[in-house]
């Protein structure tokens, strides 16, 4: 700790400056030794009995015993407690406390998580010894682990009236203003009434976890540790997750965009249809009410350390956002979870009301700025390649053959991956047929379906003009109905690729699956096709099918309108 530095650097420095000189001590190291001269009578008597014996304290004092922390100042555990004098604590604000507390117990609120303790009592004590000279100037951590600036004259805001009463546990310490709560992001959350259905949804992966590096050791009986006093910490597994933020975090800073509950309410009712699983899935209602809720904060998350200011100004990356390499990799164009002027007309900042916390600031819009396709609403690349994609496959060699684009290619980097499969016929007689398993498809939204056909010359410059020839095929798309039964239909009518191109090929148009497998293990979506090319079509079209991948992107109206506009 900063504090024992205290204690070894005037020795050194007086030892060497006698040595040099032959002066004297200064004041100013003088000043350092006021704290030991101060803390030299130590009472025998504990922090909770000095307490009570303060009349000017009483207030504080009944709240402290009614809470039962009592117990806690009189044992062993050392504190420096900061006590505020009844002139700015008044009974009336005590029991006002006192009957919080007791209501929050009644109404089965743990100690861990009562306001009146983490928000009055324990941001008035701190774990450890922080005696007071006239050059203290340090951050010290408070016992509901918010940080607060002591120096010679004051604690935060609070000014400092008495310092450095020494007893068996600790240091006591009074103060002319109550310390200020300052909430932290996560914190706030809770507080703001018009916000508590967010809150209420990321609490609900809350849970405290004993930390014995916290907890006081008093001995071992029967070969186990016994606390004296045991801490919990609390514990989020949204928040601890790599894919969002830890927002309650007092060493980071983020900036959250917070839905008000009016919008929370809008929101998950109109997304409780993308997350429709078939009554065969297990824990269906549980995953359609955790992917709503978790589609609304996907993308509100901003962590200051990958934003810095200048950079903040011009783009705002979520923590939901995938780097420019993984987004290469998986040959995701849309920068999801990103979003571009964010402070000015338009941007998911403008308009807000800007809350500051102890770590960050929430953001309250006052009509919600992220849309579905912003984040979540995804635009999904199935690799034909990927052998977990493949399903089942009649009357072609089996496993398919995955065919690479040579770096010299002409069609090198125009095709994902550089790599496709060829689904060539068993034999010349016969129509292959190949399904395609496709993942994460929400329900009840619209997907504009392709398929990217890859021609012969990718793999082969100097491919024949009979492997050469175009392909004549339907497609079918499947999917589970409610009753987890797979249904399949045939879209679009029977089409024919150019052969030597990469030609993507719209097969439907606001495709909409009736059940959702976002998130599943186990594909339930899948895209079939089918070969049908007549023995008296041979000459003309070719049974070998060359696949690059299928792509489903959110339908959106207003880009097919563009398109219908341009083709006129």
């Amino acid at each position: 700790m900063k504090i024992n530095s205290l204690y070894k650097l005037p020795v050194v420095v007086a030892v060497c400056a006698a040595a040099l000189l032959g002066t004297s001590c200064t004041d100013e190291w003088n000043d350092h030794y006021e704290v030991a001269s101060a803390t030299e009578g130590i009472s025998s008597a504990s922090l909770w009995s000095a307490l009570s014996e303060q009349s000017n304290l009483s207030n504080f004092v009944s709240v402290v015993k009614a809470c039962g922390f009592d117990e806690q100042l009189g044992g062993s555990q050392t504190f420096t407690v900061f006590a505020p004098t009844n002139d700015v604590f008044s009974s009336t604000e005590a029991q006002e406390l006192i009957a919080e507390y007791q209501a929050q117990k009644s109404a089965g609120v743990k100690d861990d998580d009562n306001t009146v303790i983490k928000q009055f009592i324990k941001n008035h004590i701190s774990l450890y010894k922080h005696p007071i000279s006239s050059l203290t100037n340090d951050s010290i951590t408070m016992m509901n682990g918010k940080y607060q600036m002591l120096t010679s004259s004051a604690i935060g805001e609070s000014p400092l009236i008495t310092t450095n009463g020494a007893f068996s546990n600790g240091l006591l310490n009074t103060i002319g203003q109550q310390i200020e709560y300052f909430p932290n992001v996560f914190e706030y959350l809770g507080i703001n009434e018009n916000l508590d259905s967010v809150y209420n949804f990321i609490n609900s992966y809350s849970v405290y976890e004993f930390n014995p590096s916290k907890s006081v050791a008093g001995g071992i009986v029967d070969g186990q540790i016994i606390y004296l006093d045991s801490v919990s910490t609390l514990k989020n597994a949204l928040m601890s997750s790599l894919s969002w933020a830890k927002i309650n975090d007092e060493d980071s800073t983020y900036w959250m965009l917070a839905p008000t509950n009016d919008q929370w309410n809008a929101l998950v009712a109109e997304r409780e249809q993308y997350f429709n699983y078939d009554n065969t899935v297990n824990k269906r209602d549980s995953l359609q009410w955790a992917g709503t809720r978790y589609s609304i904060i996907n993308g509100t998350a901003f962590s200051r350390t990958v934003n810095p200011d200048v950079s903040f100004q011009d783009s705002a990356q979520s923590t939901n956002a995938l780097s420019y390499s993984v987004r290469t990799l998986l040959g995701i164009n849309n920068p999801y979870g990103i979003f571009y002027k964010p402070f000015q007309a338009g941007g998911i900042f403008a308009n807000n009301e800007d809350v500051e916390c102890s770590n960050g600031h929430v953001r309250i819009p006052a009509e919600w700025p992220i849309k579905p396709t912003d984040t979540f609403l995804r635009e999904i690349i199935t690799e034909a390649e990927y052998l977990q994609n493949q399903d089942t496959i009649i009357n072609a060699q089996d496993p398919l053959t995955t065919v690479s684009v040579p770096s010299g290619n002409p069609f090198y980097d125009k095709i994902s991956g550089n790599q496709y499969v060829e689904v060539v016929p068993t034999n010349t007689s016969v129509n292959p047929t190949v399904t395609f398993n496709i993942s994460d498809v929400l329900s009840n939204v619209g997907y504009d379906v392709y398929i990217v056909f890859a021609p012969a010359l990718a793999g082969d410059t100097l491919a024949s003009a009979e492997d050469r020839l175009p392909n004549y095929v339907r497609a079918f798309i499947g999917c589970n109905d409610q009753t987890g039964k797979l249904v399949s239909e045939r879209v679009g009518t029977t089409f024919s690729p150019e052969p030597d191109k990469v030609d993507t090929v719209l097969i439907a148009e606001n495709y909409k699956f009736p059940t959702c497998s976002y998130g599943l293990a186990e594909p339930q979506a899948s895209i079939q096709l089918r070969s049908v090319v007549s023995s008296r079509q041979t000459t003309t079209y070719s049974r070998t099918l060359r696949l690059d991948c299928f792509i489903l992107k959110p339908h959106q109206e207003e880009a097919t309108e563009a398109k219908r506009k341009q083709s006129k």
